[in-house]
């Protein structure tokens, strides 16, 4: 009798595992497509509608940010500014993308220009988050680029390298935006 109920143990312990499995392999397979799908578009194929946006949704949601979220783009940053950083961004709005020389823009938007594109565009990002109040007139930040800004205040309002003005602060979930009315150029040699 004891081998009897040993065996039935040992049966229904088999066919529970073996019906757990099939229910996983069953959830698996039902998640691949979205997996995959997020999988392509990477971080910022995560859609999340109830947390606070990223630096990267925040300006593709601003109409004065059009130039800066192409250029983004066309340097295929969205992942990598939508990844929990934190970062700091200084994001020029289309009026200072604008007061470069003509044909600047179109050029670096060309796809034999993308590393130049990426160059200047991670000359305005610092990894992690530099706050206003704690911005000092001679603070130089490092930026993801390998290139250094340096923060002056003047009458009380911030810039950056002595003639970008920080218009406005943008808090977003993965750092902060300073809104800039100039493009910031990096130095021709990185030190």
């Amino acid at each position: 009798m004891k081998r009897v109920f040993s065996v039935l143990c040992i049966l229904i312990i088999g066919i529970s595992f073996t019906a757990c499995n099939d229910d996983a392999s069953k959830t698996s397979t039902a998640n691949e497509p979205a997996n995959q799908a997020t999988e392509s578009k990477g971080q910022s194929g995560v859609q999340d509608e109830a947390s606070a946006k990223n630096v990267v949704q925040i300006a593709a949601g601003s109409k004065d940010h059009t130039t800066l979220v192409a250029a983004v783009q066309a340097a295929d940053l969205v992942n990598a500014l939508s990844n929990a950083g934190p970062f700091t961004v200084f994001a020029p709005t289309n009026e200072a993308f604008a007061a470069l020389p003509a044909g600047t823009v179109e050029g670096l938007l060309k796809p034999e220009k993308k590393d130049d594109l990426t160059d200047i565009l991670q000359y305005h990002v610092s990894v992690g988050v530099f706050k206003t109040e704690n911005m000092s007139d001679g603070q130089a930040i490092g930026q993801v680029n390998g290139s250094n800004i340096t923060i002056s205040k003047k009458d009380g309002k911030f810039f950056v390298n002595g003639n970008a003005e920080i218009k406005a602060t943008i808090p977003a979930s993965n750092g902060v935006i300073y809104v800039i009315d100039k493009v910031l150029l990096p130095p021709a040699d990185k030190k």
